[in-house]
């Protein structure tokens, strides 16, 4: 099964629960996508897919200027993975595929 899809996901951190749609579009060994919620849009850049291993980055904007670096894995319509915030550390992200 593709990993392509879009994920409702659930983000940990000290800001508490961060839900948002995460959109992937595979195009062969690499993805481009989307990460939409309560805080704004974020384009998901430098994706890589190697199996149903993933691993991107995104720049946020809101509340401050920061890149984030994401991985996960798919396994089926679910999605496990964590998301790192520079020195803020490192946060379990969990999503399952609705699209």
């Amino acid at each position: 099964m593709s990993v392509a899809g879009t994920y409702e996901c659930v983000t940990k951190t000290p800001m508490g629960d961060q839900k948002s749609d995460v959109t992937i579009v595979v195009d062969g060994g690499t993805f481009t996508g989307s990460n939409v919620g309560a805080m704004g849009s974020m384009e998901l850049e430098n994706g890589k897919v190697d199996g149903n291993k993933l691993t991107w980055s995104m720049k946020m904007t809101v509340p401050m200027p920061m890149t984030l670096e994401g991985e996960a894995t798919v396994d089926g319509d679910t999605l496990t993975g964590s998301v790192k915030a520079g020195a803020f550390g490192t946060f379990p992200m969990n999503g399952t595929r609705k699209a």
